[in-house]
């Protein structure tokens, strides 16, 4: 009985000797882990949840910025397009592609947005951003709405029907028209 007991001891030490390995990620993984979740959570307008991975004092402009989100904005889909690190490990640049439209319009836009993310005591936390690149009015732009203009007047020529007498089915006739 007692090689049994050397056994189970021994694993169930074994994670406590090695340094608990499982639960180690690297800076990296974190941060990207963090920008997903974040990310994740504002494309399905669960601002409550993502403003956990926001600074205290980026917060009120981060809500500010997705106002509008979930209602006269909705988010079509979003995909990381960048993630560069610094050297120290202590700040993330992400650019984020966001493709989204307006409610009342239903266009397709693409906008990209650059994060700032900072490591605030083992938790990433996004500190700043702004649009990139693409279209203006995702996140708060004042935008300016130009009325479309008048559609043409119809171009096509005047139907001509042959064979109409005004009337007397029976009747034919036939309209010549000068080529012009």
């Amino acid at each position: 009985m007692l090689p049994s007991r050397w056994i189970l001891a021994s694993v169930l030490c074994a994670p406590l000797l090695l340094g608990c390995p499982m639960g180690h990620q690297s800076p990296q993984a974190r941060a990207q882990e963090a920008v997903r979740e974040l990310n994740v959570n504002t494309r399905f307008n669960r601002m409550q949840i993502a403003a956990d991975g926001v600074a205290p004092e980026a917060r009120p402009a981060f809500f500010e910025r997705r106002k509008h989100w979930g209602g006269a904005i909705r988010i079509g889909d979003y995909e990381l397009a960048g993630f560069k690190m610094d050297e120290k490990q202590e700040n993330v640049d992400v650019y984020v592609k966001v493709a989204w439209y307006r409610a009342d319009e239903g266009d397709l836009h693409v906008t990209t947005l650059k994060q700032r993310w900072t490591d605030k005591k083992g938790s990433w936390k996004l500190v700043d951003e702004y649009r990139a690149d693409g279209e203006i009015g995702l996140i708060g732009e004042p935008i300016v709405r130009v009325a479309a203009p008048e559609q043409p007047k119809n171009a096509q020529f005047p139907t001509i029907r042959l064979g109409d007498s005004g009337g007397d089915p029976g009747a034919t006739t036939t309209r010549v028209v000068p080529a012009q």
